[in-house]
C-alpha cells in the first residue's frame, strides 16, 4: 500500500510572544531582547507518497492544488510509482478526502485504472491514521534543526527535497507497521482524535 498527502511548511515560524521582565529601569541588555518576525513570509507545499519499500515521488506543488493540478500529480507520480512498486496490479493506494482528491475527474481516472491497484476508501475526520503525517513531521524537526535555517522560499524547498532522500527503509517500515495499534487507538475512542 502506497500513502499520499500533502503538507505546507512554513519559512518561518512565527513563535508568538515573549515577555522579559527587566529587573532595573535602566536599558535592556542584548539577553533581555529578542528579534521577532511579523509573519511567516510565505510557505512551500509538498506532496509526497511511500510505502513499506521507500518514499516515492515528493514533489513541490508551487500552484493551489485543485482538482485538475491534483489529476496531473496522480497521473504523472502516482501511477509510475504504482507501475513500478506493485506491477502485477495488487496494490493499494491510500488518499484523505480533500476535495481535490475526490472530484469526479480524478475519481473516474482511478476508476479507469482500478485493475491496476485499488484506492482505499478513505474514513471521515480520520488525522489519526494517516501515517505519512509521521513523516512530514521528521522533515520539519529537521528543517527546525539546522543551525542556520532557509531564508528563501527556494531555499526551503530545496531542503525539503534534499531532506526526503536520505530517510532510512526502517522509518517507512516503522510507520506501516504502527498501523495496526493506531487502527486500535481511534477504534477504542470511538473515531475522536487520540494521543498515541
Amino acid at each position: 500500500m502506497a500513502r499520499s498527502d500533502e503538507s505546507r511548511f512554513l519559512l518561518h515560524h512565527v513563535e508568538g510572544r515573549v515577555r522579559v521582565r527587566s529587573l532595573s529601569r535602566g536599558h535592556m541588555g542584548p539577553g533581555c531582547t529578542m528579534g521577532s518576525r511579523q509573519a511567516s513570509r510565505g510557505s512551500v507545499m509538498l506532496w509526497a507518497m511511500f510505502c513499506w519499500e521507500t518514499l516515492g515521488p515528493a514533489i513541490h506543488v508551487d500552484v493551489t492544488l485543485t482538482r485538475t493540478t491534483y489529476l496531473s500529480i496522480v497521473v504523472d507520480h502516482v501511477h509510475p510509482f504504482k507501475a513500478t512498486i506493485f506491477p502485477v496490479g495488487i496494490g493499494l493506494f491510500k488518499q484523505d478526502n480533500e476535495p481535490c482528491h475526490k472530484a469526479k475527474m480524478v475519481q473516474e481516472w482511478f476508476d479507469e485504472h482500478n485493475n491496476e491497484f485499488k484506492v482505499l476508501t478513505w474514513p471521515p475526520n480520520s488525522p489519526d491514521l494517516n501515517s505519512i503525517e509521521h513523516l512530514w513531521d521528521v522533515l520539519e524537526k529537521q528543517v527546525q534543526s539546522m543551525e542556520a535555517p532557509p531564508c528563501k522560499l527556494q531555499d526551503l524547498t530545496d531542503l525539503l527535497l534534499t531532506s526526503c532522500c536520505p530517510i532510512p527503509q526502517h522509518t517507512f517500515r516503522g510507520l506501516v507497521e504502527s498501523m495496526h495499534r493506531l487502527v486500535k487507538a481511534v477504534l477504542m475512542a470511538n473515531g475522536r482524535p487520540r494521543q498515541y
